[in-house]
């Protein structure tokens, strides 16, 4: 079934202003045009898209339908319009990726840097999501490709290794494990944390190591965000699992001590997925090769 642009343009118009006549003065044209141009959409649609009322018209079910898949191919088309555009300029690619805060918090800007040094014609959208969130949008398209740790269900993507990190136990320095080297999970379950966003692959891995203890987790706070997490800690409001990496630069004042975490799974893979590596944008194929190493 074909549907002229214009047409869901003008529907998408006629649904936010929920009268025609306003619609057809924003679109300059007549209230007839925009009128038959509704009636061809819901000849092909084969279901009335309007309820018509005396001072304006509203909805359907069929109709609520299709304003949601118009509004979509209207951004899918501002999405390629600027794709190209850039092209015209001179940019050679665009590459969109979604990524979990310990990836570029640790190691992303860096390889994106050397990347884009070899390739300066190519343009980066990066957005931070937490690991299901990645998923998510490298299934829906929303990405090129994701970054995320292993433990997050990668639900038919294709996947390939990035890089390891370590996770750490952050604590105040005057708190009663600061003297230690190292500690155990079982240790850890025994004091308040201060813990990472629900859906954070972090949480994800520590409420698993939990629960085969038969031990709960003790969050006093969960916040978005490892500056904060440390903060946090500083402030002695709990102790918490952090990448090494990312603690790092809060360790340098003294107030904070960060201990290994003496379990096997403290040693995690992060991976990089992609819908399919043969379907992707050159750019966005030859940045997953870079990544690989």
């Amino acid at each position: 079934m074909r549907y002229d642009l214009t047409s869901l343009d003008l529907f998408i118009a006629v649904a936010e202003d929920k009268n025609l006549t306003k619609a057809a003065q924003r679109k300059h044209l007549a209230v007839s045009a925009i009128s038959k141009r509704i009636a061809e959409l819901e000849a092909r649609a084969g279901s009335p898209l309007l309820v018509r009322y005396a001072r304006g018209v509203d909805l359907t079910p069929a109709g609520q339908s299709l304003l949601h898949y118009a509004r979509q191919m209207r951004h899918t088309l501002a999405l390629m319009d600027e794709e190209l555009a850039g092209y015209a300029a001179g940019v050679k690619g665009h590459v969109r990726i979604h990524a979990i805060t310990s990836a570029l918090a640790q190691f992303l800007p860096g390889d994106i840097e050397r990347f884009a040094n070899d390739y300066p014609q190519i343009k980066f959208d990066i957005e931070e999501r937490v690991g299901t969130a990645v998923v998510r949008a490298v299934a829906d398209g929303h990405a090129d490709l994701g970054i995320f740790a292993e433990q997050t269900p990668a639900h038919g993507l294709q996947v390939f290794p990035y890089r390891r990190d370590e996770l750490v136990v952050v604590v105040p320095a005057t708190h009663v494990l600061a003297r230690r080297q190292k500690v155990r999970f079982d240790t850890v379950l025994d004091h308040e944390l201060v813990g990472p966003h629900l859906d954070s692959s972090v949480h994800a891995l520590l409420t698993a190591e939990a629960k085969k203890r038969g031990k709960p987790l003790r969050p006093r706070i969960r916040i978005s965000g490892f500056d904060c997490m440390c903060k946090l800690v500083e402030a002695q409001l709990g102790i918490a699992v952090l990448p090494r990496a990312v603690a790092a630069p809060y360790l340098r004042g003294g107030k904070l001590r960060a201990l290994t975490l003496a379990e096997p799974w403290a040693r995690r893979s992060l991976l990089i997925g992609v819908r399919a590596l043969e379907t992707l944008p050159p750019t966005a194929r030859s940045l997953v090769g870079y990544l690989r190493g």
